[in-house]
């Protein structure tokens, strides 16, 4: 007999689905969806991916759009403020000084207030969720709101920091949203190795919407969020990134503000001959002071944070404070590059965005401020000063912005490092252009033809390679293409950036890699060969030895148990209790459906003319005509199962928009009269609980991967993740032991973080590991074979004597 405390649940159950499929239903009555065509379509596309991911693209590009008006508009009233005060330098300072402190607290206050998590850029936990590791409130709500204002009021106060990096974690918040709406939607359980999926997307569609560049957004994704990218999800990366290049881009022309889709900063470099390949020394030389450079870049800024976290009194009131390192730092930074002080050496009174149009320009500087008269949009002229020469001026933005940039990207507010080191990089190509225009004042002679070096072309591969040594990504080359729409100068730029690469990540970790140590992020980091860090944490460490299971031998009650006892996407089937010989899985979707054809009404109706027959055979004598009536009920039974199961969105989304039932066979026979009462309806299903399930009409997975329970921890995490998967069975000797979740590999992580350091290795190690690997045999599956074999390994046996 069925229990009051089950028939209680079955009735709450019942009464929910009720009232959600009313309300549902309700909400739905007041659109225009009745018709056919409507349903059907937003039946069968809606929550499907090629929709989500134009949401994805929409979003964020939006924002992006908006928050720049709000940027513009505090940046140009500081401007308005300053000039208005022309005549007294005190009031300019001021005016200078004070509009950006007030921002710049506010940014900091609503940050705190509203989302801390907000603070930064974000990257450093993005890496960490795209590994598996869940991260509280990262991805929230509160942490989008808190990002869009904060990151507008810090960026409107003129300081030197990013907005594109703050938008990759803007993609991603709007990425994992999208997922949850999706799921919700469609009454389904969210996918966690679908979510990543997404997450990389919504990377991709966040730098794709600041900068305009898709191709180079979705490679630089890849290189910053991800270790291993399936191919089959480029697509979907590349089509939302391009929606939002596109609308970022397709909005300003619908304003006015551009009369078609340009690219942002658009060079005018000569096209018949470029360069010459003896510049490709120069551009390599570019390289390796790029590359010294972001090493130096990313230690000041790790020495920042670490001051900042640390423990001396100083650091703990700045942090108690909250708003008071930010507003000193902006008082600082504003105080030096004001522009009748010390900021007339640095062209302090001109944006990140101006600075970029002069730098990329094709005039030489050695010889175009030497003329007295300049166009009113020529921003070079900032950098002419009477007493110090442009080269004075370059060197000394370049150091200047240097400096200010590291500190200022430790504010806890939200802002980001690429552009602060795009411009750093513009900085010191442009100060290496101009030099080698003066070292080759005559040019260089090619077949009678002068070609002078271009110093903007100079600018354009330093800040490429700047960027790309900062965060150790090669992609930088792709977004300069993409931003500057200059691909003339392909090789120079991809030389300037690999050189860049191999001197930094031979110094220093990436500067988000840098953020995840210091910070102690759980972060999963793969180990190289021959690396050897402390002992190893296995699977049998942290995996889940109670598992929930289904035998050969279970009945249906004993399904009805495990499905009703949590939510699960799939369960393990074995042998017998006894042996535990694991034979697959089997989804919860078909066993729900299953169990629900096993207690159909249907079956019930069955039930019920069986027992009519049998009194009437009591009753009477049957006559041939019964007999063959009998024989012919007994060949068509009245029962239709359902072999492929329900899906979850079939007895969802269609149940509520569509008139009809989607459960066929399970109508009233006319013939038959249900008399039933609810005892008997509860005795009858109990009975019917006790029958062995019939796996027959089942798929069964056979060959569900399966992990050992000597496995380690990174290695585990590199098949769930390399295998898009969100669960694993362990086994030993073919017997179901545990499993091991991404659950679980969060929390191995988490505990390993607290233990010691994340270790991280950067992308192109590998090129130094070839020696390793040719001179180190003793792998840790070498060790762990030692050990097992009692030290004495087949492989490595003594060479039998030779027979004389």
């Amino acid at each position: 007999m069925y229990t009051e405390e089950r028939e209680k649940e079955e009735f709450k159950q019942l009464t929910a689905q009720k009232q959600s499929e009313e309300s549902v239903r309700g909400r739905w009555a007041r659109f225009n969806f009745c018709s056919p065509p409507w349903r059907t379509f937003f039946l069968w596309h809606f929550g499907e991916e090629w929709l989500i991911l134009i949401l994805l693209g929409i979003i964020p590009a939006i924002f992006s759009w908006a928050m720049d008006y709000g940027i513009e508009f505090f940046l140009h009233s500081t401007i308005w403020v300053y000039e208005k005060a022309h005549d007294h330098v005190f009031l300019q300072y001021l005016a200078w000084v004070s509009i950006p402190v007030v921002l710049i607290i506010i940014a900091a206050g609503f940050t705190y207030l509203v989302g801390p998590q907000a603070a930064g850029s974000g990257i450093p936990e993005m890496k960490a969720i795209a590994k598996g590791i869940e991260i509280k409130d990262h991805l929230s709500l509160n942490t989008l709101v808190a990002k869009i204002v904060g990151l507008t009021f810090a960026l409107g106060s003129g300081m030197p920091l990013g907005k594109e990096s703050p938008f990759v974690h803007i993609g991603g918040i709007c990425a994992a949203q999208l997922s949850r709406f999706a799921a919700y939607m469609g009454k389904v359980k969210e996918s966690k190795s679908q979510t990543v999926e997404l997450l990389i997307s919504g990377c991709a569609v966040g730098l794709a919407c600041c900068f305009g560049t898709p191709a180079g957004g979705l490679l630089y994704s890849i290189e910053v969020a991800s270790t291993f990218f399936l191919v089959k999800n480029y697509w979907k990366g590349f089509f939302a990134a391009t929606i939002g290049a596109f609308v970022f881009r397709f909005l300003p022309v619908c304003d006015g503000t551009f009369e078609t889709i340009t690219p942002l900063f658009k060079t005018w470099f000569r096209q018949d001959h470029p360069y010459e390949l003896l510049e490709l020394l120069s551009f390599s030389v570019l390289g390796v002071l790029c590359g010294l450079a972001g090493a130096f870049f990313v230690f000041v800024n790790g020495a920042m944070v670490r001051f900042i976290r640390s423990q001396r009194p100083i650091s703990q009131f700045l942090v108690k404070t909250r708003v008071l390192y930010p507003a000193l730092v902006t008082l600082v930074i504003a105080t030096l590059t004001f522009p009748p002080g010390f900021g007339q050496y640095m062209a302090g009174e001109l944006t990140q965005k101006e600075t970029l149009y002069a730098l990329f320009d094709n005039y030489t500087w050695s010889k175009h401020l030497q003329e007295d008269h300049f166009d009113p949009s020529d921003h070079s002229v900032a950098w002419k000063h009477p007493h110090v020469n442009v080269f004075g001026t370059l060197a000394i933005s370049f150091i200047m912005k240097f400096f200010m940039s590291a500190v200022a990207i430790s504010m806890p507010v939200p802002c980001g490092s690429f552009v602060p080191a795009f411009v750093i990089g513009a900085y010191l190509g442009r100060l290496v252009g101009e030099v080698a225009a003066v070292v080759l004042p005559e040019g260089i002679h090619n077949n009678g033809t002068i070609f002078t070096p271009v110093p903007g072309s100079y600018a354009v591969a330093g800040a490429a390679a700047m960027s790309g040594a900062a965060t150790h990504t090669m992609s930088t080359a792709l977004i300069v293409f993409e931003l500057t729409g200059q691909i003339n100068y392909i090789f120079p730029l991809i030389f300037s950036v690999i050189v860049a690469n191999i001197v930094a990540q031979s110094l220093q970790p990436s500067l988000y890699d840098t953020l995840i140590r210091v910070r102690k992020l759980p972060y999963p980091a793969e180990l190289t060969w021959g690396h050897h860090d402390g002992p190893s944490i296995q699977v049998e460490d942290f995996m889940v030895k109670d598992v929930k299971y289904i035998t050969l031998s279970s009945t249906y009650k004993d399904l009805h148990k495990i499905l009703f006892s949590r939510q699960f996407r799939c369960l393990p089937l074995v042998k017998s209790s006894d042996s535990m010989v694991l034979l697959g899985s089997i989804e919860c979707v078909q066993l729900r459906a299953l169990l629900s054809q096993h207690l159909s009404r249907a079956r019930q109706l069955e039930y019920l003319r069986e027992h009519a027959q049998d009194e009437r055979k009591h009753m009477s004598t049957p006559t041939s005509e019964d007999e063959n009536q009998k024989d012919i009920q007994e060949v068509s039974p009245l029962k239709r199962p359902i072999a492929r199961g329900f899906q979850d969105s079939d007895i969802t989304l269609k149940s509520l928009l569509c008139s009809h039932s989607i459960v066929e066979g399970l109508e009233d026979d006319p013939d038959v009269e249900d008399t039933m009462t609810k005892k008997e309806i509860l005795e009858w299903e109990e009975q019917q609980l006790e029958d062995k399930v019939n796996f027959n009409d089942c798929k069964i997975d056979p060959a569900s991967i399966q992990l050992l329970e000597r496995t380690s921890l990174q290695k585990a995490h590199k098949i769930l993740t390399m295998m898009s998967l969100d669960e694993a069975y362990v086994t030993s000797a073919g017997k179901l032991t545990g499993v091991v979740s991404r659950d679980e590999l969060r929390k191995a992580f988490e505990g390993l973080a607290k233990v010691r350091t994340p270790v991280t290795h950067p992308p192109m190690e590998t090129l130094r590991e070839t020696r390793t690997r040719c001179r180190n045999t003793g792998t840790p599956e070498a060790t762990e074979l030692h050990s097992l074999l009692g030290g004495e390994s087949s492989l490595d046996q003594p060479a039998e004597p030779e027979e004389k």
